[in-house]
């Protein structure tokens, strides 16, 4: 009985190689040595068989699961919240997947191993909060957004191509004037079928576009709620408005204590460095191409703000263009600058 305790109390590290219909998972000890592989159904039953089965094996240390913003959300939920350590796993690695092979089971045991080595090691990001609801309203903004963008665009190119009295009425008009005019049209008053067609069409872009404005305004008003009871002093920075606040605070997620340091909140947001030095060359550094790249271009927007409307951003920026630095150098620096300062306005649980 006494060696049975002690093989339960054992240390076990997991992975899972996520999918849209079963997660296929791997346990393996503390020296790496593989104890199982078995696949389970993405439903809430199936993610307490998972962890039953890691249980099994002994006490479950952390679990690396690959895609946990997309297959793998769920699962990284519930295990974070049944007080499992979550490891977000990225692609296996190519050079073990080209000398051991590709399935399933072998993907699972690469993200054990990913998380036992320490070639994964940050946190999975929480879903389980303001965050999340911010992330998945701001996804809807997006889109509501590009298809107004595009509608805009057929309907300039419809003017364009229209029959001689429709382009002379709606050639040169505001944004607003297009939507309004076009939305008003009526079909039906033109005998001629090439007129009628493009009014009807340029009708249906015009009103697409009117409803898709109410739609931005009522994700615009429950973003606002959520941003001002989440992160009122983030929004309050400036040159940080929503959008850029939902960006950083999605970048972050809703533990954004995982982060240990700005530094590595910088790196997460691909705003920190990266050493680049090799042989007589030293002290060189290149722009990091990783990252988070809506939370890297929300960064950039904010300095761009200030770089056109505060007093002292303008003034450094000058200052170093005049020192002979690049203007894409300088906006780079500053984007470290504002990670910086952002850093402890996140909101800590």
């Amino acid at each position: 009985m006494a060696l049975t305790i002690v093989e339960l109390a054992r240390p076990v590290i997991g992975g899972v190689d996520t999918h849209l219909e079963t997660h296929v998972a791997a346990t393996l000890d503390r020296i790496g040595g593989l104890l199982g592989t078995e696949s389970f159904a993405t439903t809430a039953a199936g993610h307490r068989q998972l962890l039953d089965w890691l249980r099994g094996f002994g006490e479950v240390v952390t679990v690396g699961v690959e895609g946990t913003g997309s297959y793998g959300a769920r699962l990284a939920r519930f295990l974070t919240a049944n007080g499992v350590t979550v490891i977000e796993v990225g692609r296996p690695n190519r050079a073990e997947r080209r000398r051991a092979g590709k399935s399933d089971p072998l993907d699972a045991v690469e993200a054990a191993r990913a998380a036992l080595g320490g070639r994964a090691k940050a946190v999975a990001k929480g879903r389980d909060g303001a965050v999340e609801a911010i992330r998945v309203l701001t996804v809807a903004k997006r889109s509501a957004r590009q298809a107004r963008t595009k509608a805009l665009l057929q309907m300039r190119h419809l003017v364009v191509t229209a029959p001689d009295d429709l382009q002379r009425r709606f050639t040169g008009l505001t944004v607003a004037a297009l939507i309004g005019g076009a939305a008003r049209l009526r079909p039906s008053s033109s005998s001629d079928v090439v007129t009628a067609a493009t009014k009807a069409a340029l009708a249906s872009l015009g009103q697409r576009v009117q409803r898709l404005d109410v739609e931005l305004a009522d994700i615009d008003a429950r973003l606002l709620v959520l941003l001002n009871a989440t992160a009122p002093e983030l929004l309050a920075l400036f040159g940080v408005g929503p959008d850029t606040a939902a960006a950083l605070l999605v970048a972050a997620g809703d533990n954004p204590q995982r982060l240990r340091s700005e530094a590595a909140w910088a790196r997460l947001c691909g705003a920190a460095p990266i050493p680049a030095s090799s042989g007589k060359t030293t002290g060189r550094y290149r722009l990091n191409p990783g990252g988070d790249r809506q939370a890297n271009s929300a960064l950039w927007r904010i300095a761009m703000v200030r770089i056109a409307h505060d007093p002292r951003t303008t003034a450094y920026f000058n200052h170093k263009v005049e020192q002979g630095r690049s203007k894409r150098e300088v906006i780079r620096t500053l984007k470290r600058y504002i990670a910086r300062e952002v850093y402890p306005y996140l909101p800590r649980a």
